[in-house]
C-alpha cells in the first residue's frame, strides 16, 4: 500500500497554525477573554427569541414550491370561495373550524340512549358559547349554507334512528330524500348484511365558522371558549370526549417551541460529566477535569453566539433548530478530545507555547477541514425546498463557524493556562505547588491527594492512559486472531443484510402532530381519529383545468373513461362521488332535454344550477367558455403516511394518464403530502454531496487513494446501516428525519478516516501490527468522543416530543454504527486486504499520526 503524501496545502497551514498556536500559548488571557465578551454580546440576541419564532406549519415544513401550493392557487383563482354556500369538501384551505371525538365508554354502542343524552347535551352547550359579552354565538359566527348553520346533521340522524327504531345505513345514508356520506362522522361501525349501522362507537362533530376577514378575530376568540369549555367539561358519564381546532396544531407547537432548553441544560450537563471522567487522572497534575469543562463551556459559547447572531438579524427560529444544539455539542467534544489527544503527546518540559505550537500544527488541520467542510455541508442545506431546513442549516452553520474560532482562541487558551499550571506542577484543584514524589515522612493518603507531575521519561510525554494500554495489550491483539476475524467479517455480512431488508421496509410519512408533545390535545384527538376514521380519507377534487367541449358526446365518453379510471384505484370508494357532470346529464334526460349541443348545453346551465346551487361552485363559465370545473371522489384507507404516499402517486398518475384532457388533483391535505415526493430525492441528494465532500476530506487526511475508498465505502456502508435501522426502529423518512439524517451521516468519516490514517502512517510492517498500532492511538479517543456524546444526547430519548427522540435515534444510530466500524470492521478489513510491504517497511516514514 503506497503511502506517499500530498501536502501542498497542508505544510503552509500547519505553518500558520503552528504559529498562532506559539500566539495563544504566549497570550492565552487575550485569546480567552475575547471570546467571553463576543459571546456575551452576542448573546444579546436571544430577547429576540419569541420575535423570531416562526413555527407556521405550511410555510416551514412543506417543500416552498411544492406542485399542490400551485393546484391550490389554480383552485383559488377558478373555485373561489362562496361564502353562502359553505362546503367542507370545496375548502382549498383548512378553513376555520373546532372538532371533537366522541367515544362510548367501555366499548358501548353510540346508539345507546344514556351516550347519545351525554352527547347531545354537550352539543347544546357548545352551541351555546358566546363571546364579545354575550352579543355573539355560533349562530352569528357559524358558515352558512342557503342562510342556514351548517350543522351536525349526524346528531338528528342518530336522534330519529333511536326515537323512531329506523335503521341508520353505512356509509352512505339517505336523510330527507338527501344521499348523506357518513364516513366522516361514524367511527368504529359494525354493519349488519344489510348495510345497516349494528353498533358504531365514535362520532366526529364539526363546528365549522365564517372564515371572512369581518369574522375572524371573533371566530379566535369562540374557538378559545371552545376549548376552555372542552377542558373544564366534567360532566360526560358515558363518553370520552376528544377535541381539536384549526388553531391546534399551530397553538401547541408555537407554545413548547423553546420546550427543548430545559433537555439542552441535561444534556449539556451529562456531557460534562461523562467527559469529566473520562478526563479524570489520578495524577493530581496532569489531571484534565477543568479542561473537560471548558471544552464544553466553549461549545456552549459557539451555541450562545451563532444563534444570537442569526436572532439579531432575523433569521426565522423554527422548532427543528434545537436539535442543532445537540449537534453542537458532539462537534465541540470531537474538537476538546482532538486537541487534548495532542497536547498529550507533547514533550512535557518545554515550554508552553512550544507545547501550543505543536499541538495546533497536529491537531487544528483536522479540525479546520471538518469545519470547513461541515458548514459547506450545510450551506448547501440552505437551498433545500424545506424552510424549515434553511433555517437549521443557517443556525447550525454559524454555530460551527462560531466552535472553529473558540475552539482555536477560547478553549485553545484554557489548554494553555492548565499548561501552565501543569509546567510549575501546581494541584488541579488548589493550584498549589505540589512535589512530584511523595516525601518520605508523608503517608500513602498524601501520596494519592497531593502528590502528582510524573510523565513518561522515555518520551518526554504524558504517560498512556489505561485505556489506551487495553487496546494496545488486549483488545488489538484479540481482534486480529484470525477466528475472530472470520467471525467479524460474519457479522458485517449480517449487519449488511439486515441493514438492507430495513432498506426495503423504510416509511415515508410526516404527521405534523409529531411535532407537538405526546400528551397534548393535538396527539389524542389524532389518536382517536387515526383509530376509528381511518376508512375514509379526505374527499379529492379531480380538477378539468382546461377549457372543455362537455356537449361533445364522443369526448365526454373520454373524460368520463378518465374519471372511471379515478374509480378503479383501490385507494378510491367506486360508490362514493360527486359530479356535476352526471348529475347535469341526468337532469337533462329526466327533463327530456338534449345535451350533446353546445348552444343547448350551456342554454340550460342556469337552470340546473339553481335547482342544485352547490354544483354552481364546481364549474367555471364566462360567456359560453367553460375555463375549468371539477368533481369529487372518496379516498379509502388512508391510516398511514405510506398510503398518503401511495395516494398521492396513485391520483397524479392517473391524472397524468388521462388523455382527454388535462386533469388536476387536489385537496387542502395534499400541500403536506407533496413532501413525499421530495424528501427521498433529497436525501439522496445531501447523502451524495456528504459523501463526495467526505470523498475530498478524506484525501486531504489520508494521502492515499486506496483508504480514501475504504473511508468511503464505510460513509455507504454506515448510511445503509442508518436507515435500515431507521426502519426497524420505527422512524419514518420525512423532512425532519432527513434533517437529521444527512447531518449526522457526516460524523462517521471522523472514526473512519482517521483509524485509516492510522493504519498507513504505522511504522509496523506486518498488516495485523498496523491495526493494533491504530487501535493503540485512537481507540480510547473514538470511545471518548462517542460515547461522550451517545450518553450526552440519551436524555432526548425520554423527551415527550417525537423530533427530539428522533434527533437522539438517529444520532445513537450513526455514533454507535460509526464506532463499530472505526473500532472493529475497519481495523479487520485493513489488515485482511493489506499486504506485508517490506519496501514500506524501510521508507523513513515520519508521518506523525493526527489523534482523534
Amino acid at each position: 500500500m503506497d503511502s506517499r503524501r500530498t501536502d501542498c496545502l497542508t505544510k503552509p497551514l500547519s505553518r500558520l497554525f503552528e504559529n498562532l498556536g506559539s500566539k495563544v500559548g504566549s497570550y492565552p488571557l487575550y485569546f480567552f477573554i475575547v471570546p467571553v465578551l463576543l459571546s456575551a454580546a452576542l448573546s444579546g440576541g436571544f430577547i429576540f427569541l419569541q420575535e423570531r419564532q416562526d413555527n407556521g406549519l405550511e410555510r416551514q415544513f412543506t417543500p416552498s414550491k411544492g406542485p399542490s401550493k400551485a393546484t391550490r392557487a389554480f383552485v383559488k383563482e377558478n373555485f373561489p370561495y362562496n361564502y353562502s354556500m359553505f362546503s367542507e369538501d370545496r375548502q382549498y384551505d383548512k378553513g376555520s373550524f373546532a372538532s371533537l371525538i366522541a367515544v362510548a365508554r367501555n366499548s358501548r354502542n353510540l346508539l345507546d340512549t344514556l351516550v347519545l343524552e351525554d352527547i347531545i347535551s354537550l352539543n347544546n352547550k357548545i352551541l351555546d358559547i358566546t363571546v364579545d359579552n354575550g352579543r355573539l354565538g355560533f349562530n352569528e359566527l357559524c358558515a352558512r349554507a342557503n342562510g342556514e348553520c351548517v350543522s351536525n346533521i349526524i346528531l338528528e340522524i342518530l336522534s330519529y334512528s333511536l326515537t323512531n327504531q329506523t335503521s341508520i345505513t353505512y356509509p352512505v345514508h339517505i336523510h330527507k330524500a338527501t344521499p348523506l356520506f357518513l364516513g366522516a362522522m361514524l367511527g368504529g361501525v359494525i354493519t349488519d348484511d344489510s348495510g345497516s349501522v349494528r353498533n358504531t362507537e365514535a362520532v366526529k362533530l364539526f363546528y365549522y365558522l365564517d372564515d371572512q376577514e369581518s369574522t375572524a378575530e371573533a371566530s379566535k376568540l369562540w374557538l378559545r371558549e371552545f376549548k376552555k369549555l372542552l377542558s373544564d367539561n366534567t360532566d360526560n358519564k358515558h363518553i370520552y370526549v376528544s377535541y381539536y381546532t384549526s388553531k391546534s396544531k399551530q397553538d401547541e407547537i408555537d407554545s413548547h417551541t423553546t420546550d427543548g432548553f430545559p433537555l439542552f441544560l441535561i444534556a449539556y450537563a451529562c456531557a460534562v460529566t461523562v467527559s469529566v471522567i473520562s478526563c479524570l487522572r489520578l495524577d493530581n497534575v496532569r489531571n484534565k477535569m477543568w479542561v473537560a469543562v471548558f471544552g464544553i463551556l466553549s461549545a456552549v459559547l459557539a451555541v450562545l453566539s451563532g444563534f444570537g447572531l442569526l436572532l439579531y438579524i432575523g433569521v426565522p427560529f423554527v422548532i427543528t433548530v434545537a436539535n442543532a444544539v445537540f449537534l453542537l455539542l458532539g462537534i465541540g467534544l470531537n474538537n476538546m478530545f482532538i486537541m487534548v489527544s495532542d497536547w498529550q503527546h507533547t514533550h512535557v518540559n518545554d515550554p508552553v507555547s512550544k507545547r501550543m505550537a505543536h499541538t495546533y500544527k497536529e491537531a487544528i488541520m483536522p479540525i479546520t477541514i471538518t469545519a470547513v467542510t461541515d458548514v459547506l455541508k450545510f450551506f448547501i442545506g440552505v437551498k433545500s425546498y424545506f424552510p424549515s431546513v434553511q433555517a437549521f442549516c443557517l443556525y447550525t452553520s454559524a454555530s460551527i463557524i462560531f466552535c472553529y474560532i473558540y475552539t482555536i482562541t477560547f478553549f485553545g487558551a484554557f489548554l494553555a493556562l492548565n499548561g501552565r499550571r501543569e509546567g510549575s506542577n501546581r494541584h488541579w484543584l488548589t493550584c498549589k505547588r505540589i512535589p512530584s514524589d511523595r516525601p518520605k515522612n508523608r503517608s500513602e493518603l498524601y501520596s494519592i491527594c497531593c502528590v502528582g507531575g510524573d510523565f513518561d521519561k522515555s518520551t518526554g510525554a504524558e504517560k498512556m492512559h489505561t485505556v489506551s494500554y487495553f487496546f494496545k495489550d488486549y483488545y488489538g491483539p484479540f481482534l486480529i486472531k484470525p477466528w475472530v476475524k472470520g467471525m467479524i467479517i460474519f457479522f458485517f455480512a449480517a449487519y449488511l443484510a439486515v441493514s438492507i431488508y430495513g432498506c426495503l421496509h423504510v416509511q415515508q410519512g410526516f404527521e405534523l402532530h409529531d411535532l407537538a408533545a405526546d400528551d397534548s390535545l393535538v396527539n389524542t384527538y389524532n389518536r382517536k381519529d387515526r383509530h376509528y376514521f381511518y376508512d375514509y380519507g379526505p374527499s379529492v377534487m379531480v380538477i378539468i383545468s382546461e377549457p372543455f367541449p362537455y356537449w361533445d358526446e364522443t369526448k365526454r365518453h373520454e373524460l368520463q373513461a378518465c374519471i372511471e379510471d379515478f374509480k378503479g384505484l383501490h385507494i378510491v370508494d367506486r360508490d362514493i362521488f360527486s359530479s356535476w357532470l352526471d348529475s347535469y346529464l341526468l337532469y337533462g334526460h329526466a327533463n327530456n332535454l338534449t345535451l350533446n349541443d353546445k348552444d343547448a348545453f350551456l342554454k340550460h346551465l342556469p337552470q340546473f344550477f339553481e335547482l342544485f346551487p352547490f354544483y354552481q361552485q364546481d364549474v367555471n363559465i364566462t360567456g359560453d367558455v367553460i375555463h375549468a370545473s371539477r368533481v369529487f371522489i372518496q379516498m379509502v384507507d388512508i391510516d398511514s403516511g405510506s398510503r398518503e404516499l401511495y395516494a398521492l402517486k396513485a391520483l397524479r398518475s392517473t391524472s397524468a394518464d388521462c388523455r382527454a384532457a388535462s386533469l388536476l388533483v387536489y385537496n387542502q391535505k395534499f400541500i403536506f403530502f407533496d413532501q413525499y415526493d421530495v424528501v427521498v430525492s433529497s436525501t439522496i441528494k445531501n447523502v451524495g454531496v456528504i459523501t463526495a465532500v467526505m470523498f475530498i476530506v478524506s484525501l486531504l487526511l489520508i494521502p492515499n487513494p486506496v483508504c480514501s475508498f475504504l473511508v468511503t465505502c464505510s460513509i455507504g456502508s454506515v448510511t445503509v446501516g442508518v436507515t435500515g435501522f431507521m426502519a426497524l426502529w420505527d422512524i419514518s423518512l420525512d423532512s425532519i428525519s432527513m434533517i437529521i439524517f444527512t447531518v449526522c451521516i457526516g460524523f462517521t468519516v471522523d472514526f473512519s478516516a482517521h483509524v485509516s490514517y492510522a493504519f498507513v502512517s504505522s511504522k509496523k510492517t506486518d498488516p495485523n501490527a498496523k491495526a493494533v498500532d491504530a487501535l493503540t492511538h485512537l481507540g480510547f479517543p473514538i470511545l471518548q468522543g462517542g460515547l461522550s456524546t451517545i450518553l450526552g444526547v440519551s436524555v432526548l430519548s425520554v423527551s415527550k416530543f417525537n423530533t427530539f427522540r428522533t434527533f437522539f435515534k438517529i444520532f445513537f444510530l450513526v455514533m454507535f454504527i460509526g464506532m463499530v466500524h472505526g473500532l472493529v470492521f475497519i481495523p479487520v478489513i485493513l489488515s485482511i486486504f493489506t499486504c506485508r510491504s517490506e519496501k514500506e517497511a524501510s521508507k523513513d516514514n515520519t508521518v506523525k499520526v493526527t489523534k482523534l
